[in-house]
């Protein structure tokens, strides 16, 4: 099950970040922001690949005894992070790219949205929703 998605800007501070149990959500921060490191070692490992890419699955990040921690960057260099349940071994690999398909969607949303300031925290209450249907659907 999904237990937690992030937006992280390209400097590295957070837009959304959302959790089930909420009382986890110390954790999550924490999760979130360590695996920032691995997102950047990933690119940089790439790099020129990524000129030619509109966007980039990372895949595992990586995992913990409780976690499995899911990346991807868009052309932009912003960030999504996806934490999942390790006890959900059904989830495959292009289900997590679907879900961050669907995550970038609403996002694009959110930013065309004529009332939306580039830079804010993301208050969407659309996005919100994808948000906890994608962490519903995967339960």
């Amino acid at each position: 099950m999904a237990v937690c998605i992030a937006v992280i800007a390209k400097e590295n501070y957070p837009f959304y970040i959302k959790g089930l149990p909420t009382e986890n959500v110390l954790k999550f921060h924490y999760t979130v922001h360590t695996s920032l490191d691995v997102v950047d070692e990933k690119v940089s490992a790439l790099g020129k690949a990524l000129v030619d890419e509109q966007d980039l699955y990372l895949g595992l990040l990586y995992p913990t005894e409780d976690y499995k921690v899911y990346g991807y960057v868009t052309n932009s260099k912003l960030k999504f992070v996806l934490v999942v349940d390790s006890s959900n071994t059904a989830l495959r690999h292009n289900e997590i790219r679907r879900m961050f398909r669907t995550l970038r969607n609403s996002y694009t949303d959110v930013m065309c949205n004529s009332f939306y300031n580039p830079g804010d925290q993301i208050q969407s209450r659309a996005f919100d929703n994808t948000v906890m249907s994608m962490m519903v659907q995967v339960c």
